[in-house]
C-alpha cells in the first residue's frame, strides 16, 4: 500500500441513479460553444470553429440539489445547462464510429461561470481557468448508465430561473455530437475511465443571484433543482 506524507484527500465521485456504488471521477473536460446560437450570442461564428475544450477540477462536481454556494470574487455568475458524458473505457485517437462504445452513462449538469472574471481574462489575454474551475462550479445530477438511458442524441434541454425560461434547445442542435466530441478530445489527451465531458450549452445563458431557484433538465435523461446560496 502506498504511504503518503499527509492524509490523502477523498477521491472525487458522482452518484449513480438507483445504486449505492458511485462513479469515480478522474478528469472533467468541457466543450466550449457547441450550440450554434450560443456561439453566436458569445460573438463567434459556429460554422468556422472546431471544438475546443477547457477543464474543471473533479471535486468541483457536486449534487445539483439543495443549496449550491455562491462563489467568491464575482458579481456576475452565469448558468449553462449541459449534457454530461461519463467515460467508462479509455483510449487515444478514438474513431467517431467507435466513440460511443467508450461511454458509461449520461447526466445533466450546470457549468457555472464567473463571467466577469472570464471577461477580464479574455481582455488581458490571460487564461480563464478561475472563471470556470472554481469550487462547486459543476452541479450535476446522478449518472444514468447507458443500459437505462441509451445514447441521447435528441430531446429538449432547458433551464429556468425562478420559473422563468432562460435556456431552451434540443440535443440535435449540437454542432459536434457526442461521438465527434469524444473523438476530437481523444486526439489531444488520452481519455480514461472516470473522465466526464460536459458537452456545451444552448443559447440563453445569463446571470443568477443569491436566493434564485434554478431548475432544468434534458428530456429522457433527468431534471435538477437547486437554490443559490448567499454571497460569501
Amino acid at each position: 500500500m502506498t504511504e503518503f506524507v499527509i492524509p490523502a484527500p477523498q477521491p472525487a465521485s458522482l452518484a449513480v441513479s438507483g445504486q449505492d456504488a458511485r462513479f469515480p471521477l478522474r478528469r472533467v473536460y468541457c466543450v466550449g460553444r457547441n450550440y450554434s446560437e450560443h456561439a453566436r450570442e458569445m460573438g463567434h461564428d459556429p460554422d468556422r470553429e472546431p471544438p475546443f475544450f477547457f477543464a474543471k477540477p473533479a471535486d468541483a462536481v457536486i449534487p445539483a440539489q439543495g443549496e449550491v454556494p455562491y462563489p467568491t470574487l464575482t458579481s456576475d455568475l452565469h448558468h449553462e445547462v449541459e449534457l454530461v458524458v461519463a467515460i467508462g473505457k479509455g483510449g487515444k485517437n478514438i474513431a467517431a464510429e467507435q466513440a460511443l462504445d467508450h461511454v458509461w452513462g449520461y447526466a445533466v449538469g450546470v457549468d457555472l461561470t464567473r463571467r466577469d472574471l472570464q471577461a477580464v481574462a479574455k481582455k488581458m489575454g490571460r487564461p480563464w481557468d478561475f472563471a470556470k474551475g472554481f469550487d462547486a462550479s459543476a452541479p450535476t445530477i446522478a449518472l444514468l448508465p447507458v443500459s437505462k438511458v441509451g445514447h441521447p442524441a435528441q430531446g429538449k434541454i432547458w433551464l429556468n430561473v425562478n420559473g422563468e425560461p432562460r435556456q431552451a434547445g434540443d440535443l440535435n442542435d449540437q454542432i459536434w455530437p457526442v461521438a465527434d466530441v469524444i473523438s476530437s478530445l481523444s486526439q489531444a489527451v488520452e481519455l480514461k475511465a472516470g473522465d466526464l465531458i460536459y458537452t456545451g450549452t444552448p443559447a440563453g445563458v445569463g446571470a443568477i443571484n443569491p436566493g434564485d431557484t434554478v431548475t432544468g433538465g434534458i428530456e429522457g435523461v433527468g431534471e435538477f433543482s437547486f437554490t443559490l446560496g448567499a454571497k460569501p
